[in-house]
């Protein structure tokens, strides 16, 4: 599926002003300052200046929250956000409530301690930042996140994201275990045009009790798309039985979906 682009020029504006690039300003902006962000529940408060506030909205990290003060701006990050600036670009601090500085195993204790699957929604997550996309809450859709090519205001987001996870030794979280859950979330997705991503993280059976775990994490990529009848049934044209041939045949009860490998590019 090709990028849904709002209105006429802003593929050039995108490609004139990559997220990478905003990121890299973004991330030089809030080492400078000595930025810390104070934990929130689940999720994690930033103070930001005027040039931080109009970077992080450009990279699409947090949401702004309403304040009285005119040069003060505070973004609510999710945890993912707020781990992928502490642990990925190492640009801020975390705080707890009694603004303590938290250290990395602390922060990643609380933030297991909030959410069980913290550990691979944040590997999902910070695999497809690393790639330059924008990552976004999927709720809405029914999934953990949907990912867009640049940000939002210019383009539609091309795949709703769902994340799984699966031991080297064969087990799984047990998500997407029969055809009812293909059929819905494929629905859903499909009547917003966006392609389904799914991103099964491999774990090694390591103990996830530090951030040290995610080095060991794979990450396999799959789009799913609804199955076809027509590539299906006998008598097809000699195209469609090529295409059933190269087709990936998954086993039941996913029978129905057409699991084809994707490698996403960056932009």
């Amino acid at each position: 599926m090709a990028p849904r682009w709002k209105g006429k020029g802003a593929e050039t504006k995108a490609l004139a002003d990559p997220i990478s690039e905003i990121v890299s300003q973004l991330q030089s902006s809030l080492i400078q300052s000595n930025s810390r962000g104070l934990l929130s529940g689940t999720s994690v408060l930033l103070k930001a200046d005027a040039a931080q506030t109009d970077l992080l909205n450009r990279a699409c990290f947090g949401r702004a929250k309403v304040t009285a003060a005119e040069n003060e701006q505070w973004f609510q990050l999710s945890m993912e956000e707020a781990f992928y600036l502490y642990h990925s670009l190492m640009c801020i601090k975390i705080a707890d409530h009694n603004d303590c500085e938290q250290n990395i195993n602390e922060l990643w204790k609380y933030m297991m301690s909030k959410r069980e699957n913290f550990p691979v929604l944040y590997k999902a997550y910070s695999h497809l930042r690393s790639k330059n996309w924008v990552v976004r809450s999927g709720s809405q859709y029914g999934v953990d996140f949907v990912a867009y090519r640049h940000h939002p205001a210019l383009v539609h987001s091309e795949y709703a994201v769902l994340v799984l996870s699966s031991a080297r030794n064969g087990t799984s979280n047990g998500r997407l275990r029969v055809w009812s859950d293909f059929q819905c979330i494929l629905r859903l997705s499909g009547s917003v045009a966006k392609t389904l991503l799914v991103l099964n993280i491999i774990e090694d059976n390591s103990c996830a009790a530090s951030p040290s775990c995610l080095e060991s994490y794979g990450v396999e990529e799959r789009t799913i798309t609804r199955w076809n009848p027509e590539q299906c049934r006998e008598g097809v044209t000699e195209k469609n039985s090529d295409l059933r041939r190269s087709a990936f045949k998954p086993t039941a009860p996913a029978a129905k979906a057409v699991v084809d490998q994707f490698l996403i590019v960056r932009h």
